[in-house]
């Protein structure tokens, strides 16, 4: 049986990723979610299970693949997650590095540093441009040296993720997005799944996601949030919300940061 949970914090987003940062107690229900996870903590330890029957297993910094199902508990940890899109640059470098069977341990070391860094920024100048650069730095210490040589995505697919990202808030079928790139809707499927590891659906759900909590954030109720992303209504939301985090939205509280910019 699930426990409850809360988390109290800020969500901070970029192109390609975001960081959820705060503190939170309890444990999710079963979730995948399209991004990369990197999860650390200035102290303490943390737990996930792959397995329904399976163990815990504790970690101090924690790498969960895209698409891994898994449960996450802590309690009352400072903690902070970042999610990082698999197609992005350093996504690309978690997936040479760690490789997608698992939920990998990250360098202690690195995953401590990285974590007193987010919370130390956090603490001072919590504003958003502050906040993502010191995001940016810490997945790349984290990601920088697991890995060989980067990867360049098909520009196929690079020219199709601009395009859908510049047309998220209105619907976008899978043929529009070929043809915006010259390619049959079968050719444009597979490149997508071959360059990606997932699905074309998958991926729009995601983007969807984060535009809905991103309005959220910024002071929208969830019922404007899930039309603005897409949603039929809030119901449709929050049961997306549950299978991509494990939480429903209401789980996450945003927490006040006095004389700060957003």
């Amino acid at each position: 049986m699930s426990r409850a949970t809360a988390s109290t914090g800020r969500i901070y987003f970029w192109q390609g990723g975001s960081l959820w940062i705060g503190r939170g107690t309890g444990r999710t229900e079963w979730h995948e979610h399209h991004a990369h996870q990197l999860v650390v903590a200035p102290e303490g330890a943390f737990r996930f299970r792959t397995q329904a029957q399976g163990q815990w297993e504790s970690f101090e910094g924690a790498l969960v693949p895209s698409h891994c199902t898994h449960q996450f508990e802590i309690e009352g940890l400072a903690i902070a997650h970042l999610f990082v899109e698999p197609e992005s640059r350093a996504g690309r470098l978690l997936t040479d590095g760690f490789g997608v069977a698992a939920v990998s341990p990250l360098p202690a070391e690195a995953s401590r540093a990285s974590a007193r860094t987010l919370f130390e920024v956090f603490e001072s100048t919590p504003g958003h441009e502050p906040m993502v650069d010191a995001a940016a730095k810490a997945v790349a210490q984290l990601c920088g040296a697991t890995t060989e040589a980067d990867r360049a995505l098909d520009p196929r697919l690079t020219r199709a993720l601009a395009y859908i990202r510049a047309n998220i808030c209105n619907p976008i079928a899978l043929g529009d997005v070929a043809a915006a790139v010259a390619l049959s809707e079968s050719r444009f499927r597979h490149l997508f799944v071959a360059e990606t590891g997932s699905s074309f659906r998958a991926y729009l759900l995601w983007l969807r996601i984060n535009l809905a909590i991103e309005a959220a954030m910024a002071g929208a109720s969830w019922t404007e949030a899930a039309h603005a992303a897409g949603f039929a209504d809030s119901a449709h939301l929050t049961r997306t919300h549950k299978r991509v985090f494990g939480i429903e939205p209401s789980a996450v509280r945003p927490q006040a940061m006095s004389g700060s910019t957003s």
